[in-house]
């Protein structure tokens, strides 16, 4: 279906606004992971790099964010600049699935609703791999879909390279494929039970996932010693985590919700029935039009709840960012299923226009929510280091909690101490004299550490300053004793 030139103007005026929100802040603050990401990969040398596994190591993105220092230097706008791109390229590829979907107005529809989602704005400003997976895991729905109409091979060879470069990113992109190859057994079995069932069915997406798994094998061949002894450690990390409620999927589905309305409380619950009550309709609305979207869309998610629950992994939010743009299609095509059943109440003109103005009135309510992207840095390292040693006086002692402490004493050259127990804490306070302690990711920290609750309770601790970040628990304290 080639685009009309209204289309194409229409796309680009939403990607000039969707470029425009996301370069604001771009060159903020790194917040933790990122800081992680470069201090232990992208300041490596590229052999050094790529020799070993790491949770926290987003391969393609990786490479991908040194070429960009390379290039431009090691100012954060440069290490985010990929994430940037991807993120860019996610909003286009989705904006082609859908109109090959549902039409133009759909699609410009998702495009639009993408360019103001606060989510995709802080992802495509986060130094990590997540609006990559969003962009290929989205390519490679497209040319499955495209190949099981079409049969052709290069579809096929098209969704091998998609699959490959999405694991290649970061592992827990395999679930997505996973979702697909479900899809496509359920497909095939259907198929035989009806008697429609045709080869290419069967050889063309064999083709895929073979060479795609195959490549994906190759491209990990040299970290699968250390990739396997890290994974196999994941479910005793999340044993000990402090904050359990990280294995919750109804707190996942909870936080993900409040991130992006900047609040708490029973207008999260409502908002969240009503998101299940629109996209349930978009599933409805598609089922003729594209069958199998609605089951990879909803599949994905159900499957990657149960794998990681699996292997003890936290179930964070980010783990379904792919899942946003596909989510919001759903909400636009159950709008338009609303908008169709009141239009046959209204004048026709009236209900000519009635999708158009619901499409409208999302976009309105999304803006505001959109802005709260600039109300703060993601959170504030470079703040708090610049502000405790410009506040400090001669002799006075500065702690920093757990592994933000190994952040400001590397990546910040600070001279600080770091607190990794109690034990620590108490030894540290028992001393005479002005501290200083920092404590980053409060809700966890004062969780593991409650005697550093208890003091600021009890006044022993001053509140010298609270640094807010847009990071969910991504506020620090600059708590100090005289």
């Amino acid at each position: 279906m080639t685009a009309l030139p209204r289309d194409r103007l229409i796309l680009a005026a939403i990607m000039a606004l969707a470029l425009g929100l996301r370069l604001v802040g771009l060159n903020g603050p790194l917040w933790f992971d990122e800081v992680v990401t470069h201090d232990t990969h992208l300041r490596l040398g590229w052999g050094e790099m790529l020799s070993s596994y790491s949770m926290n190591h987003h391969y393609l993105h990786n490479i991908a964010a040194k070429l960009s220092m390379s290039l431009f230097g090691p100012d954060p706008w440069a290490i985010r600049l990929p994430a940037l791109i991807f993120g860019l390229g996610g909003i286009w590829a989705m904006w082609a699935l859908v109109r090959g979907i549902a039409g133009s107005l759909p699609a410009h529809a998702t495009a639009l609703l993408m360019a103001l989602s606060y989510h995709h704005i802080w992802f495509s400003g986060n130094a990590r791999g997540y609006t990559g997976l969003a962009l290929f895991s989205t390519l490679g729905l497209i040319f499955f879909l495209k190949g099981l109409r079409s049969g052709r091979t290069a579809d096929w060879l098209w969704f091998a390279a998609m699959l490959a470069l999405t694991i290649f990113t970061h592992l827990t992109g395999a679930f997505f494929f996973m979702t697909l190859g479900l899809v496509w057994l359920g497909l095939v079995a259907i198929r035989a039970m009806h008697g429609t069932l045709a080869r290419p069915t069967i050889t063309g997406p064999f083709l895929g996932f073979l060479i795609g798994g195959l490549v994906t094998l190759a491209l990990y061949a040299p970290v699968i010693p250390s990739l396997l002894s890290t994974v196999s450690g994941v479910a005793a990390t999340s044993a000990g985590d402090p904050m359990q409620e990280y294995q919750n999927p109804l707190w996942t589905a909870y936080e993900g919700l409040r991130t992006g309305l900047g609040q708490a409380g029973p207008l999260v619950t409502l908002v969240g029935l009503l998101t299940a009550a629109l996209v349930t309709l978009g599933a409805v609305a598609l089922r003729k039009r594209e069958p199998l979207f609605a089951p990879v869309a909803l599949g994905h998610i159900l499957l990657t709840i149960v794998l990681l629950t699996v292997v003890g992994m936290r179930i964070w939010p980010r783990f379904f960012f792919t899942d946003i743009p596909f989510l919001l299609f759903l909400i636009v095509m159950g709008v338009g299923l609303i908008c169709q059943w009141l239009a046959r109440l209204l004048p026709d003109r009236l209900g000519a226009v009635l999708f158009p103005l619901a499409i409208l009135a999302m976009a309105l309510v999304s803006t505001p929510l959109a802005l709260r992207n600039y109300s703060a840095p993601k959170q504030d390292l470079a703040g708090a280091f610049t502000q405790v040693e410009a506040q400090r006086t001669p002799g006075e002692r500065v702690y920093a909690i757990s592994y933000s402490g190994e952040i400001f004493t590397g990546h910040f050259a600070a001279d600080w101490q770091t607190i990794w127990t109690e034990d620590d804490y108490r030894t540290a306070m028992a001393e005479p004299g002005p501290v200083t302690i920092i404590v980053t990711f409060p809700a966890r920290n004062l969780r593991e550490y409650p005697a550093i609750d208890a003091d600021m309770q009890a006044g022993v601790l001053g509140e010298r300053a609270y640094l807010p970040g847009t990071l969910g628990d991504g506020g620090i304290f600059l708590l100090h004793r005289d």
